[in-house]
């Protein structure tokens, strides 16, 4: 459920192991494309489909009542406007979040929204973590994602569809960890992208990247206290890949900022979504609630939305950074 490039990326793993799959997207006009280019024609144009494995629709009712297991890969500004024309009974399937943000307005990580007002069972409620790049999948590299589930059962089910030979998977039950480290990686990546971007050097980027590593633990341990291993690669793999990537667009979009550019025109420039500038304020209001010592998420927040010039909010930082 989704047209994106993570989408995409996902379908062609789908594909690989299963008959057939059904395929939801918004817009007929992009599927009629599709049908007839054997490809998405607005991303990882050069990925090919057989078209007669997939059954297309507009209609995320009609998807919904034939599917046993959605995956769920809209961007985050979009992920409720697209359910808010969902009538289907879905509380009896499976559903696995590629989501790598926070439901805008409700400031809730989307397996808590699933439950609250789909009615999902979080044994039924699965998570896909990185590190993994949607244009490294497509190009057949050697790629790995962690799945989370309340169920390690279902977990595991789920990660021999995804599973080949250039994709290994990794299970886990922590699904409210998962969540929130793929919503602050993004926030880390426009920071190191900004810091790139200003020319502040490699010692100081190093210097920011593990310093995020701490205040992701930080925060995630005060959500959701519970026995986890902040290195493993679903938290720090995946914020070291979003950090420095060139296919990284949270990592692009603070870039521009950091040469300059103004955080709406830099918006503007962006083909594509750069989840961490709305992760930036739902972990902000959501942290209000916990009080977590946050410096790098509160200077990503008066750079994206109070407009504070980067080289005030950075510089002070480098006297505080362990």
């Amino acid at each position: 459920m989704g047209g994106g490039s993570w989408a995409t990326a996902l379908a062609k793993l789908l594909l690989n192991n299963c008959e057939s799959i059904l395929w939801y997207m918004r817009r007929d006009d992009r599927i009629e494309d599709f049908k007839r280019l054997r490809h998405n024609p607005a991303y990882l144009s050069d990925v090919e489909f057989d078209i007669q494995r997939i059954e297309f629709s507009s209609d995320i009712n009609y998807v919904c009542s034939l599917a046993d297991t959605l995956l769920l890969v809209m961007p985050s500004p979009y992920f409720k406007s697209h359910l808010e024309k969902l009538t289907t009974d879905i509380s009896g399937k499976y559903v696995v979040s590629a989501v790598k943000g926070i439901v805008p307005d409700e400031n809730q990580i989307i397996s808590d929204y699933m439950q609250e007002h789909y009615g999902v069972s979080p044994d039924r409620m699965m998570v896909i973590g990185g590190p993994c790049h949607a244009e490294e999948v497509a190009l057949g590299h050697q790629s790995y994602l962690t799945i989370g589930c309340n169920d390690i059962f279902h977990a595991e089910q789920f990660a021999r569809v995804l599973d080949g030979k250039a994709m290994k998977t990794i299970t886990s039950s922590d699904v409210t960890g998962i969540e929130y480290a793929a919503v602050l990686k993004n926030v880390y990546s426009i920071a190191s992208g900004i810091v790139h971007g200003m020319k502040m050097g490699d010692n100081f980027q190093a210097m920011l990247v593990s310093n995020a590593i701490r205040e992701m633990e930080r925060f995630i341990d005060t959500v959701s206290p519970r026995p986890r291993q902040i290195c493993d690669s679903v938290y720090l793999g995946d914020l070291l890949v979003t950090s420095y990537s060139r296919f990284s667009r949270n990592h692009n979009f603070g870039s521009m900022i950091g040469r300059g550019l103004p955080v709406n025109r830099a918006k503007m420039e962006m083909e594509q979504i750069a989840e961490g500038y709305y992760g930036t304020k739902c972990i902000h209001e959501i942290n209000q609630r916990y009080g977590v010592t946050m410096p790098i998420l509160n200077a990503m927040y008066d750079i994206l939305y109070r407009m504070l010039r980067p080289s005030k909010a950075f510089t002070p930082m480098a006297d505080t950074f362990i």
